[in-house]
């Protein structure tokens, strides 16, 4: 039986209350052409089982689903009971097709909303979903008995505490649920990545290189390499990321203070801001680049980290605030089980939040075919805010990217950026800005721009 109660809607879990064949159709597509997911149908938003769907009318459902969804969609479906209750359980793949509704429209997963894409956004995405999907392959020449025991009881622990519950079943099973071993039990290139003894064995330049550099340069005055400080990291994924993490924390470091018998710590740049941005350059790298390593890059008045692969999907850098796709949607969910990632599809209005809040300009990212760089810049631009978390919403932290991007907004700039919200919303959205003193609003009626204050 499928315990749901403990769940909630997000990227990939859907839970709805009926089974409306149009609704259960959108979520098909959303899903398919996003990172894949589970419906759970006939529970409502706290997981609790609705007893409104009964077993002789839900086939009929979803055949009427399914003829909704261009090209099918293969859902691997389940009957389930909880309390005398039916819940139906359906389980849908990441697709290497892109999927649409019979009446044209295209949607994805993002978040807990089954969001629609723009024509352009639709031609972006169609461009990504011939090239497969490489984490779920298995890596050649790799057994069950390359990964490492160590790392997967480690795993197990982190697993049941985020579920609230005991692993009562063969960790094997999990792992082929998880895409992380193939039905033979074979290590997938997610798995072998993830807990792997040996990964860079099996898949060359998976690690990650930092080097931090004396000035603002890579050369020193005599053209000589002018760095101070190098290190190259290997292992798994987790080692990799808390490895440089703590090499990080070294480095940006400025030292602590002590207030009222408190110790408080003092940072070149915002920690959670530089780690966030550490995991997801791991996390959505694109691992079929075998011949370059993630570079983690420390200069005097910035830091760099660069990850292998342009932006996947339909993401680009104009969208990438309120727009969420995972190149590698097995990774991300074995580092968000392992607790490296709190909440799905939150990292770059993250960086954004944290950066502006501590008085930096916001991050810069720069896209190439093959390689994706966010650059922190130390400038103190304002006095860092204090007192409780800067409350910003994704439009907000979007709106900040553009003026950092730009060097202005106006309204009509941020209306084109966020074209379905009502102006009044939009006003409102860069007038707290302004209250909280991030923004300077200059001129007045239609001439108003807002500038970094």
């Amino acid at each position: 039986m499928t315990q749901t109660r403990q769940m909630s809607p997000s990227q990939l879990v859907a839970l709805l209350p009926d089974a409306g064949a149009e609704t259960l159709a959108e979520t098909m597509v959303a899903f398919a052409n996003a990172d894949g997911g589970t419906l759970y149908v006939g529970v409502d938003e706290q997981g609790a089982p609705t007893g409104a769907i009964f077993p002789e009318e839900i086939n009929d459902i979803f055949r009427q689903a399914e003829r909704l969804c261009q090209p099918p969609i293969p859902v691997e479906w389940q009957q389930t009971e909880q309390s005398g209750q039916f819940v139906f359980v359906g389980r849908i793949r990441r697709s290497p097709e892109l999927h649409t509704l019979r009446d044209g429209r295209v949607l994805v997963r993002a978040g807990a909303e089954n969001r629609p894409l723009r024509g352009d956004q639709v031609r972006q995405l169609a461009t990504t979903r011939s090239v497969g999907d490489y984490e779920a392959e298995s890596v050649a020449g790799a057994t069950r008995d390359d990964l490492d025991s160590k790392l997967l009881e480690e795993f197990v622990e982190k697993w049941e505490e985020r579920q609230g519950r005991p692993l009562t079943r063969p960790l094997d099973e999990l792992l082929i649920e998880m895409g992380w071993l193939t039905v033979e039990r074979l290590p997938t290139v997610a798995g072998i990545l993830l807990f792997g003894a040996n990964p860079q064995a099996f898949i060359p330049r998976s690690g990650l290189i930092l080097v931090r550099f004396e000035g603002v340069r890579m050369q020193g005055e005599s053209g000589d390499p002018g760095y101070g400080r190098r290190e190259e990291i290997s292992g798994s994924l987790p080692h990799i990321i808390a490895r440089t993490w703590t090499i990080l924390q070294e480095e940006i470091r400025r030292g602590a203070v002590v207030r009222t018998l408190q110790r408080e710590e003092k940072w070149v740049y915002p920690p959670t801001a530089i780690r966030e941005a550490l995991v997801n350059a791991v996390a959505h790298r694109d691992y079929r680049l075998r011949g370059r390593a993630i570079e983690v890059r420390i200069f005097s008045d910035r830091l760099e980290i660069s990850s292998p692969g342009g932006l996947p999907g339909f993401i680009t850098i104009d969208n990438i605030v309120d727009e969420h796709f995972s190149r590698n949607p097995r990774i991300v969910n074995g580092l968000f089980q392992w607790r490296y990632i709190e909440e799905l599809g939150l990292g770059v209005d993250l960086m954004i939040e944290e950066m502006v809040r501590a008085g930096h300009p916001a991050p810069e990212f720069r896209e190439t075919p093959f390689s994706f760089t966010v650059t922190f810049y130390n400038v103190q631009e304002r006095e860092p805010m204090t007192g409780s978390r800067l409350s910003m919403n994704e439009r907000q932290a979007k709106a900040l990217a553009y003026v950092q991007k730009h060097g202005r907004i106006t309204n009509r700039d941020y209306q084109q950026l966020c074209s379905d919200v009502t102006p009044e919303t939009l006003r409102l959205d860069l007038s707290d800005l302004v209250q909280k003193g991030i923004l300077l609003k200059v001129g007045a009626k239609r001439g108003t721009y807002y500038i970094m204050k």
